[in-house]
């Protein structure tokens, strides 16, 4: 198949495509009319996006409630969030490549399935063991729901602006998810208990595994005959969370301990003899050809550099908002909304300026952007500041500029690559943008903590303003990347095999 960038013209990309059958388009086609109206397919992978992103942060507002209900201590309770984290990082490539081996359909329902039942018995726990694993089993549920949401969209829409909007809509919806956490979990904790913000996930989950599984139709691949890669799974699955359990680490203990360095070295390892066996091994879990695409090495790449930059501002405003505003959890809930709309309004608008702008420059518009709003964000963050001008006003640059970059990254990941491995392309994307955040939450909270000298607001957002600061200085270097590395307009991308 050949590739070709979302912003291509159209004439070129006819003539390109002449004597190369589209299958891809052709397998969408098929799927709408046998499962019904694309906008069914588009509300099925939005909303399990939602579910997934959502839970990442919804618990954070509700943790002192757990503590005192089921009598966890402070360990018990940093772990709530990161056995979540961790099987979420780990099983995401292997989630993804289940989908193009046994149906995108099926494994969209186990992953629904799963994630939603866990949620079910995380909401009903009465110790804090059943919680945990709860939580763990959640994890695992959307590392195999996850790339099957942006999958069933790749698959079932053709490239050009109607997959652009829907990948838009796909990453509003996201960010929506993980910018409405800390609000529906401050709302739901106050008016009944912080057993509804897993409880919450029940009816919408089980809705939508009825839609989905009367709507939407299976569309195996050609890759449907090919075994699982049983090597390359334990081997990326073990050092995916390995280095994540190795970045959660560093919250507590550091960067220069045992407790950190072994995981970190030991997963890199298994990462580095992962890529050792997909180069020799016949039938790849992850395909090292799909590296010579650049749109998709190079996206990946800006994403998880991105990422590592643009996770954190909630984090760090969230905190701002609470620790040197003294907001309560419920206010900066509400104090998000702005910044909220506004990644949802660039998530839509990306779409409309791909086709004037073309994919890189809309992306590098919003990596600008951002960047700008974090340097605004850093010079004015003080502990005598207001909601208006410390954090809405910059907030709403920094996150419109996340929206405008999001979705070209995302639709320049996922172009040219064949039908039958677009599930682990998906999750690729996805494992970028969590690893890349979380790697840069982990060393964004250092450079922070080293300019904190106390626990007044005074002595607070000096750290914080850091923080955006070096946050400004990565997201420079991603702009560089961009235009170094991403195809242009005019350039072609090379044939894959």
């Amino acid at each position: 198949m050949v590739e070709r960038p979302a912003d291509a013209d159209p004439a070129d990309t006819a003539a390109d495509t002449s004597d190369t059958p589209d299958t891809s388009a052709a397998s969408g086609e098929a799927a709408a009319r046998r499962g019904g109206s694309l906008w069914l397919v588009v509300l099925a992978a939005c909303a399990g996006q939602f579910l997934v992103v959502l839970d990442v942060s919804v618990v954070n507002v509700a943790l002192p409630s757990m503590r005192t209900a089921l009598g966890m201590d402070a360990t018990g309770l940093q772990w709530v969030v990161n056995a979540y984290t961790l099987t979420f990082a780990g099983f995401m490539l292997l989630g993804g490549r289940t989908g193009d081996l046994f149906g995108r359909k099926r494994v969209f329902l186990a992953g629904l399935g799963l994630f939603t039942a866990a949620s079910l018995a995380g909401g009903l726990a009465q110790q804090p063991w059943q919680l945990l694993a709860a939580r763990a089993v959640q994890g695992v549920g959307a590392a195999v729901l996850a790339p099957s949401t942006l999958t069933l969209l790749t698959t079932s829409v053709p490239e050009g602006p109607a997959r652009a909007r829907a990948i838009g809509t796909w990453t509003a919806v996201g960010a929506g998810g993980g910018a409405a956490g800390g609000l529906i979990g401050g709302v739901l904790t106050d008016a009944l208990s912080w057993r509804w913000v897993l409880l919450v996930n029940v009816p919408v989950g089980a809705l939508v595994l009825l839609l989905a599984a009367l709507r939407l139709a299976d569309d195996r691949t050609a890759a449907g005959g090919r075994r699982l890669d049983v090597p390359g799974a334990v081997l990326v699955t073990g050092g995916l969370g390995a280095v994540a359990y190795g970045i959660v680490q560093t919250e507590a203990v550091g960067w220069t301990e045992t407790a950190t360095l072994v995981p970190l070295l030991g997963g890199a390892a298994l990462l580095a003899v992962f890529v050792a066996v997909e180069a020799r091994t016949r039938a790849p879990l992850m395909p090292l050809r799909l590296f010579r695409l650049p749109s998709v090495s190079a996206a990946n790449v800006a994403m998880f550099v991105c990422g590592a930059a643009l996770v954190s501002s909630w984090y760090f405003m969230s905190l701002y908002m609470q620790n040197v505003l003294r907001f309560t959890p419920l206010q900066a809930g509400l104090g998000f909304i702005p910044q909220s709309l506004s990644v949802v309004a660039g998530s839509k608008l990306a779409p409309r300026l791909m086709p004037w702008l073309g994919a890189r420059n809309t992306a590098l518009t919003g990596v600008a952007l951002a960047a700008s709003g974090f340097l605004w964000q850093s010079a004015v963050l003080a502990a005598d500041g207001g909601y208006a001008a410390t954090v809405m006003a910059p907030g709403t640059v920094m996150m419109l500029g996340t929206g405008l970059l999001a979705t070209p990254l995302a639709s320049l990941a996922t172009t040219g690559a064949p039908p039958g491995d677009a599930g682990v392309v998906s999750a690729l994307v996805n494992t970028s943008r969590i690893m890349g955040g979380s790697l840069g939450l982990a060393v964004l909270s250092t450079v922070a903590a080293s300019r904190i000298t106390g626990d007044a607001p005074s002595a607070l957002a000096p750290g914080y303003a850091l923080a955006f600061r070096t946050g400004a200085a990565v997201l420079a270097c991603c702009l560089l990347l961009i235009l170094l590395t991403l195809p242009g307009e005019g350039r072609r991308p090379a044939r894959t095999r």
